[in-house]
């Protein structure tokens, strides 16, 4: 049987422009803040230097102030971190992710009860034939 706990949420945020704010991006705000750089972030998350740039612009340019502060190479091998705005923005998503779950526990229990049994959906059976 399935728990609602079994049951996730993914929250996305719908920002002006058409910029999307979802756990993806949130997650290598995190990665780049851990890692100190956008290259290493993009490696750790399986995505492409110019896909995670291109995504960190965005939300650079979607707030009032950037969320990921870059510095270039050289002697000190450059390296990127996250700002004050990119912290408040983790922490904003998380929060509401948060209240989305708390909020929709009782659902969530609902459509876990509707759920078929992952035990008992053996891909090797047959249908039944009509």
């Amino acid at each position: 049987m399935t728990n609602a706990s079994d049951l996730k949420i993914r929250l996305k945020i719908d920002l002006p422009g058409g910029v999307r704010l979802g756990y993806g991006k949130v997650d290598l705000l995190c990665a780049v803040e851990a890692e100190k750089s956008i290259s290493a972030a993009a490696r750790k998350m399986g995505m492409s230097y110019r896909r995670a740039w291109l995504l960190i612009d965005e939300l650079n340019k979607s707030f009032t102030t950037p969320v990921i502060a870059t510095k270039i190479g050289g002697k000190a091998h450059g390296g990127a971190e996250l700002t004050p705005m990119g912290h408040k923005v983790i922490a904003l998503y998380i929060a509401a992710e948060q209240q989305a779950k708390q909020a929709l526990g009782p659902v969530l229990g609902d459509l876990a009860a509707c759920l078929a049994d992952p035990a008992l959906n053996d891909s090797d059976e047959q249908a039944p034939q009509t």
